[in-house]
């Protein structure tokens, strides 16, 4: 057996997957698994855990090294796992000297190989080959956040904001292009806090600008999730002058009440993220989005999570990720009264049937137009607003024009028509 990722969490850690499996092999290290974790929620550490327990029962003599965000926020509890073989911080794991020891069989005085990340100030751009079995590749443009919101983990998982320097960025994706991608998608942690530790604190905006213009060959490209009240005046000049960024954002919003955001360290309210997402649909009138909420925060009532469910029709939100409030131990808001995890678990399956009517309400939209298709597997692509759009007798790679005809249980059916213009 190979090295083997198995993924949790964002996708920075789908990219970072890749970068591992690299290192990894780079250093030596055959007949291995690799556990990228995620801390963002309780759930999340126990799958890793879940995760861990079934590797070793399915795999008895490979080697099993955990590493990711809960790896670094929990390195010990995963380090006395009896299943875990190695346990790498979160920096170190984008290192193929990190893999040697366990390559050559150099024992270790303990398995806990984690750092302090906080002390970690650079962030390296990564050049890879491409993504398995991916039409789209992510590519990381930045790392850790500078923030402290109340009910954030992640800056003590992934330590302070760093910013891949933009030659690096371009380069690997004219790479990326080169082996035949159509489409790249920026990532990172807080991705609008880009460049505020490089030489002439570029923006995100800027960072755009130059990708655009120094990549000509790139058919699409796509922004991540973003803080919105950090959007910088290029990143607006980008959205309104350039038809290969994609007219679909994630907003991390997390709430739209505006006494929760204060309590969650938020530094938006309702009418600023209701004021960005006007703005943006002004600039570009076929703008989606989508956005990161928590339901159940602390001391949420029944008043101000219905300002939030009401904030996704109002604001036209399509792509939901819900999340009902999960404590997590050191953060202040493990120590706020908490909501019945019950009432939690309502409100977000309320807000996530909300999620599901809006994108039903974009798919009928587009009944009858004509969409450009990223096709990403077999039958089945992408549109520039990120709706699923499944076409027979098309093959991975292929942009084309599609004619809609009519919706699924995932997104939109179509016809292929021919090629989309470049």
């Amino acid at each position: 057996m190979a090295v083997e990722t198995v993924t949790f969490g964002c996708r920075l850690n789908a990219y970072e997957a890749e970068v591992m499996k690299s290192e990894a092999e780079k250093a030596g290290l055959d007949n291995a698994i690799i556990i990228n974790t995620c801390a963002v929620t309780a759930e999340a550490v126990r799958q890793a855990r879940q995760a861990v327990r079934k590797a070793r029962r399915d795999n008895p003599q490979a080697r099993i090294i955990v590493t990711g965000c809960a790896a670094q926020t929990e390195a010990r509890s995963f380090g006395d796992m009896e299943e875990v073989d190695l346990v790498i911080g979160n920096n170190d794991k984008l290192k193929a000297e990190s893999y040697r020891p366990m390559a050559f069989g150099v024992p270790l005085n303990d398995k806990v190989q984690v750092n302090d990340i906080m002390s970690v100030r650079e962030t390296a751009g990564h050049l890879i080959e491409g993504m398995d079995g991916r039409a789209r590749a992510f590519v990381q443009v930045q790392n850790g956040c500078d923030h402290r919101c109340t009910f954030c983990i992640i800056p003590f998982g992934r330590g302070p904001s760093r910013s891949v320097p933009m030659g690096a960025v371009v380069e690997q994706i004219k790479k990326l292009v080169a082996n035949g991608y159509g489409e790249v998608v920026l990532t990172g942690v807080d991705i609008t806090s880009y460049g505020g530790d490089l030489p002439g604190s570029p923006s995100l905006g800027k960072l755009t600008q130059s990708i655009l213009r120094h990549v000509p060959d790139l058919p699409r490209l796509r922004i991540s999730s973003i803080d919105s009240i950090e959007a910088d005046p290029a990143l607006y000049e980008a959205v309104a002058s350039e038809p290969r960024l994609m007219p679909h954002l994630h907003l991390s919003l997390q709430s739209g009440d505006d006494m929760i955001l204060k309590r969650m360290k938020r530094r938006h309210s309702r009418a600023d993220a209701f004021a960005i997402v006007d703005k943006l649909r002004g600039l570009r009138p076929d703008m989606v989005f989508g956005a990161d909420i928590i339901a159940g925060f602390p001391t949420e009532t029944d008043e101000m999570f219905a300002n939030t469910l009401a904030f996704v029709t109002e604001a036209d939100l399509t792509y939901l990720h819900v999340f009902p409030y999960s404590p997590r131990e050191g953060t202040p808001a493990a120590r706020m009264p908490q909501v019945d995890r019950r009432v939690a678990r309502e409100r977000a399956a309320l807000l996530r049937a909300a999620g599901d009517r809006q994108f039903e309400k974009l798919c009928a939209s587009r009944l009858g137009g004509i969409e450009h298709v990223l096709i990403e597997q077999e039958g089945l692509g992408r549109s520039e607003q990120f709706v699923p759009v499944h076409v027979q007798g098309t093959a991975p790679g292929q942009l084309l024009d599609v004619r809609i005809t009519g919706t699924s249980a995932d997104g939109l059916t179509g016809e292929a028509l021919h090629e989309a213009a470049a």
